[in-house]
């Protein structure tokens, strides 16, 4: 593949980088794989349900054997001879196959990298010297950079040792001639109340030592206005360039001077400080947009996500895009090409579409892919992405579901955008369950409710397995279920399903529409873009990704009139729905009520006007101050009439 702005894989990223990724088009790689630690991760759903991310355990293989024949083919001869040696020392079971599968994809890698490229590899102090001696090998030695520390949680006890508290990130380079632009850490409040704590008519500043240490000749250490620096056994140090604030205006020949009349330059420009007491004088240095510490290789002030961090996904190993953020930003430029071989749940590919830059996301599990495609559509509403791997017609669908049975039911699930439960690894026996779907109908604060999925991808199907559905939602207590099947249902399949009956939304979302209780779904509808029948939803498709809604296209007052149009919360029937302004965007409107406003749901709509539908009948409620509509209730939507609003 050539070009390309956005790409999300679904596969083994060895193989999807040989098929699709050139030589040296890639400017930033960012890589957070399995550590080997000999653990299953999961998702969690709910208390019940979870399904597997990934099994990071490894061992010697078939496919150990076709890395490392590959590793040999590419002439790799001191490549294969140290990881010779760690299968000597560590034998089949130890680290030897896990470096080996990373050694296979670090050498692809190396390929795809621009010559001023940048790779950042995660891992944990299990791996990390496992992995350099790797990284040295494949990139050389004199390339490594950094290795960074990053603090990835607080402080806990073990015992008999130190708290584990960091991860590594290992930073090398293709070549010296590497992207690196200067990022600092914004400086904290603490830091800029005791340092940059004096003010004049240019700004705040704070005074630093115009000397350094060791004595000099010329003039670096001769005198200026009475002051000796050899004195202390030190000389002048006259502030470089990008030290000297923005308003600052170098005269003609100010590089060519020597040390005293740039001094004398910037003593009359009052960038010199000299103190009421004492003869030594300093340096202004003004705290200047943007100003900070720069990076440092050990990372402390961005804490991992918390149980309240909206962007938390529920998704095991998930890193704070915050981190992804610094590390793109100091090591790429806007339009430049990311790449994340092990995606997970796609932190990195958000913080490269944040930043303006391209990307490319791999991953070898469906329920990666499908979190990374929710989590794109929900942050990036409208977004255009290119997606490989994934099955776009019957018989791709057929050869995945032969190939690989669950593969297909995670597949499948995304398809109704329901999270996959791995029965293997959920609490008891398999209990019929193949996919999750959560979603609530009543209101923002409301419990969420559960639709079940069952998917079926063999020749046989029959009204047993809708009556196992039917039984396993009435045991769970769902709301509904979704019978998800590659091959067409039979006409007593679907009477099973009829027989189920309706779901019954609550009065605060009822919709004039029956909701089949049971529904049937081809995968071959669901291709062509046929979408389960389900209840509104709050959350958006399940609550994992929260974002903030608002409308674009919504009812905008003009004078005392505010008029429907057929842009409000895009819905497309009417419903009973309690609508919010803000007091500042009145424009906007959205479900979720402002904070500012939540004491006014109660106000006396008499004092400050009222708002009537023009046939009069009392389905509208709301508040005008005096100057915009504050707040709205619509027992019933009709997109079709004008509200008048008459102030009191």
């Amino acid at each position: 593949m050539s070009d390309f702005k956005r790409l999300l894989c679904y596969g083994d990223n060895l193989q999807v980088l040989r098929d699709h990724v050139r030589d040296e088009s890639v400017d930033l790689i960012y890589l957070d794989p399995p550590f080997n630690s000999k653990r299953l991760f999961n998702v969690f759903l709910d208390a019940e349900a979870q399904a597997t991310a990934f099994d990071d355990t490894w061992t010697w293989n078939d496919e150990t054997e076709r890395d490392l024949a590959l590793i040999v083919g590419k002439g790799q001869t001191a490549l294969y001879e140290l990881l010779a040696a760690f299968k000597s020392v560590e034998g089949e079971r130890g680290m030897a196959p896990y470096c080996v599968m990373m050694a296979a994809r670090i050498l692809e890698l190396r390929r795809v990298l621009k010559p001023t490229g940048s790779v950042y590899l995660h891992c944990d102090p299990t791996a990390s010297h496992y992995l350099k001696t790797v990284m040295d090998v494949v990139f050389r030695r004199d390339n490594f950079r950094n290795e960074v520390i990053w603090k990835r949680t607080f402080a806990h006890g073990r015992a008999k040792r130190w708290g584990p508290v960091h991860d590594c990130i290992l930073y090398y380079s293709k070549s010296v001639d590497c992207v690196w632009n200067r990022t600092v850490e914004a400086y904290g409040k603490s830091y800029l109340d005791r340092f940059y704590n004096k003010h004049d008519d240019k700004g705040t500043y704070r005074v630093v030592t115009l000397d350094g240490p060791g004595r000099r000749g010329g003039s670096s250490g001769a005198l200026w206005r009475g002051v000796d620096p050899s004195v202390s056994g030190r000389h002048w140090e006259v502030p470089p360039d990008r030290s000297l604030p923005p308003w600052f205006e170098h005269p003609p020949g100010y590089s060519l001077m020597n040390v005293q009349d740039r001094l004398d330059v910037l003593d009359e420009a009052g960038l010199i400080y000299w103190p009421p007491k004492g003869t030594k004088p300093h340096y202004k240095k003004y705290l200047l947009d943007g100003a900070g510490n720069p990076l440092q290789d050990i990372i402390s002030d961005i804490p991992p996500l918390s149980k309240k961090d909206k962007e938390r996904l529920e998704y095991p190993t998930q890193k704070p895009s915050r981190l992804l953020e610094r590390i793109i930003s100091a090591s790429s430029n806007p339009g430049d090409l990311v790449l994340d071989p092990f995606c997970g749940c796609g932190t990195a590919i958000e913080a490269a579409e944040n930043l303006g830059r391209r990307w490319i996301g791999i991953d070898i599990t469906h329920i990666a892919v499908g979190l990374v495609e929710k989590r794109l559509e929900d942050g990036f509403p409208g977004l255009k992405w290119e997606t490989l791997g994934i099955p776009k017609d019957l018989a791709v669908a057929r050869d995945l579901a032969e190939r690989d049975k669950y593969q297909f039911q995670y597949w499948a699930c995304s398809l109704v955008r329901a999270h996959p439960v791995d029965a293997e690894h959920t609490k008891g026996a398999d209990r019929g369950i193949d996919g999750v779907r959560l979603f609530n109908d009543e209101n923002p604060k409301a419990k969420l409710k559960k639709i079940i999925v069952a998917v079926k991808g063999g020749a046989n199907v029959n009204p047993s397995m809708v009556r196992d559905l039917r039984g396993t939602v009435e045991r769970d207590k769902a709301a509904m279920g979704l019978f998800v099947t590659l091959t067409p249902p039979t006409k007593a399949m679907a009477a099973e399903a009829a027989g189920a009956g309706h779901y019954v939304p609550p009065e605060a979302s009822r919709s004039t529409d029956p909701i089949p209780r049971i529904q049937i779904l081809t995968v071959e509808d669901l291709l062509k873009g046929i979408r389960p029948n389900l209840p509104p939803d709050f959350t958006q498709g399940g609550g994992t990704f929260k974002k903030n809604r608002t409308v674009t296209e919504s009812p905008k007052p003009t004078g005392l009139l505010w008029r429907g149009t057929e842009g409000a919360r895009h819905m497309t029937r009417p419903r009973r729905e309690t609508l919010w302004t803000d007091k500042t965007h009145p424009e906007t409107v959205s479900p979720t009520r402002p904070p500012e406003l939540a004491k006014r749901q109660d106000a006396n709509v008499s004092r400050s006007g009222n708002v009537a539908c023009p046939n009069g009948t009392p389905e509208w409620a709301g508040t005008w101050d005096g100057n915009r509509l504050v707040w709205f209730t619509a027992i019933r939507l009709d997109l079709s009439v004008d509200m008048r609003i008459s102030a009191r």
